[in-house]
């Protein structure tokens, strides 16, 4: 085990995604590690495409040394990469490879126009991440586990559309489907105009509640979980809902500011899931 290599990972995990660090914090090692590692290269993935002006590669790069990573060299993803895939041998590339593809979208494709269309972006993103996570977190990756990892990633995806609907338009991009906003009577012009009305409320509410659909698929089958990971799971989900709830609370204003869960809701959110699942093991030792 590079120590070093995977402290890097914990840390650029623990800087970028409060959220996920605190969530997955829950879980025993090397589960825990594993999952910092995955986050990093992720998140190095998703940089080199949104920010490559602070990216240490390109995304093309990135794809090259993915695929040489037995040489590859020059920053500490690459031993810690090596060491995930020698410490979980039934985790596969072809998600690493699908993320890559489904971010290199972003340099070509940047409105969308079908809820079609944007739900295969979100597999491509973030269904791939929950494939990468599965083998991580439970010793068994039938396909309805599987089907069960990629729904949660694709509604965790949903939620950080409805955030960053202000950003991504900076970008140049509109991941909100012309088809939705047509539905609600909202229009590109008043997008445009960041113009927070009904019509755009109401389709920020559409893709909420599809993105809690989402969220109920991949938890359907939470108790085939081992307990930490079935924690983990859950307060993942558990804050990724909380950040609907915050931009309800904002007037679903997401152009001026980028709306977040508090640290201290998050705390009070994990604490409250340990307890419970504790409670649950308790009952269970006593029955």
């Amino acid at each position: 085990m590079d120590k070093q290599s995977l402290q890097q990972c914990e840390e650029l995990m623990k800087r970028a995604s409060s959220s996920f660090y605190r969530a997955f914090s829950v879980l025993p090692s090397p589960r825990r590690e594993a999952v910092h590692v995955i986050y990093a290269f992720c998140r190095m993935i998703d940089d080199s495409v949104d920010e490559p002006q602070h990216s240490p590669y390109t995304i093309h790069e990135l794809r090259k040394l993915f695929g040489d990573l037995d040489t590859a060299d020059g920053h500490f993803i690459w031993p810690a990469l090596r060491w995930l895939f020698s410490s979980f041998p039934q985790l596969g590339r072809e998600p690493f490879l699908l993320q890559m593809e489904g971010q290199l979208r972003d340099l070509t494709f940047t409105h969308y126009e079908t809820m079609d269309q944007l739900e295969q972006y979100c597999y491509l993103v973030a269904g791939t991440v929950g494939e990468m996570l599965l083998p991580v977190l439970r010793e068994d990756t039938d396909g309805e586990a599987q089907s069960a990892g990629i729904a949660l990633g694709i509604g965790m995806q949903l939620v950080n559309i409805i955030r960053d609907v202000g950003e991504d338009l900076e970008r140049g991009r509109r991941y909100l489907p012309m088809e939705l906003m047509v539905k609600h009577g909202y229009s590109q012009k008043e997008l445009e105009r960041h113009e927070v009305n009904e019509g755009f409320i109401q389709t920020i509410e559409d893709l909420a509640r599809q993105a809690r659909g989402w969220f109920d698929k991949g938890l359907a089958n939470l108790d085939s979980y081992p307990p930490d990971s079935a924690i983990a799971v859950e307060l993942a989900v558990h804050f990724y809902a909380a950040i609907i709830e915050a931009a309800a609370s904002a007037g679903y204003n997401v152009f001026k500011r980028r709306v977040y869960v508090s640290d201290r809701a998050k705390l009070q959110m994990l604490r409250k899931t340990v307890a419970r699942y504790r409670e649950l093991r308790l009952n269970a030792a006593i029955l």
